[in-house]
């Protein structure tokens, strides 16, 4: 295996590792790392993303550079996750759904339009950013486009963004001029 090839193994590790743990730590909430330590080392041997004899040192270390990045904090002698570490979290969640979906093209375009008022700006910037690190591509200010499946994908972002009907969701057979989006998409 390649220099390259290995980098990457470990960088998928790390993100791996870094997903376990904030997610444990969303599902418990407030909690010490003694109390979930046993069931993130479980889940990571069983995904086979550490050797059995460093266990405790691994996560100590990744738990570490996690309330050093600022996505975890000690809070009252207990590990508890950062609106940072919600973000990042959302993040690695959608771009691991994007990840395992089937990429079959069905030749539909799923376009992606909203209209978020101007006092919840921060909320549509944030929904720009989102979709721009999912893959989706902006056709204007608020209409995006993504060429598979991504239902789900949308109803979650709905439900997590709080924007319900100010967000609508289209499968269309044709855009005009749509080379550029076939290219980009390499489809």
């Amino acid at each position: 295996m390649g220099k390259m090839e290995e980098e990457s193994r470990k960088r998928a590790k790390k993100n791996q590792l870094r997903k376990i743990i904030l997610e444990t730590l969303k599902g418990v909430g407030f909690i010490s790392m003694a109390l979930f330590l046993p069931n993130v080392l479980g889940a990571m041997l069983k995904m086979g993303l550490i050797p059995s004899p460093r266990q405790n040192d691994v996560v100590d270390r990744a738990s570490k550079r996690l309330v050093k990045s600022g996505f975890l904090e000690w809070k009252n002698s207990r590990l508890r996750l950062t609106p940072m570490g919600e973000k990042e979290l959302r993040m690695l969640t959608l771009k691991e759904y994007l990840h395992d979906t089937k990429r079959t093209w069905d030749e539909k375009w799923r376009v992606l339009i909203f209209d978020i008022p101007e006092r919840r700006s921060n909320v549509r910037q944030q929904i720009r950013n989102t979709l721009r690190a999912l893959g989706f591509v902006r056709l204007q200010d608020s209409v995006w486009v993504y060429p598979y499946d991504c239902e789900d994908l949308i109803t979650l972002l709905k439900a997590d963004f709080r924007v319900g009907d100010a967000m609508l969701y289209m499968i269309v057979d044709t855009i005009e001029r749509d080379g550029a989006l076939r290219k980009h998409f390499g489809v």
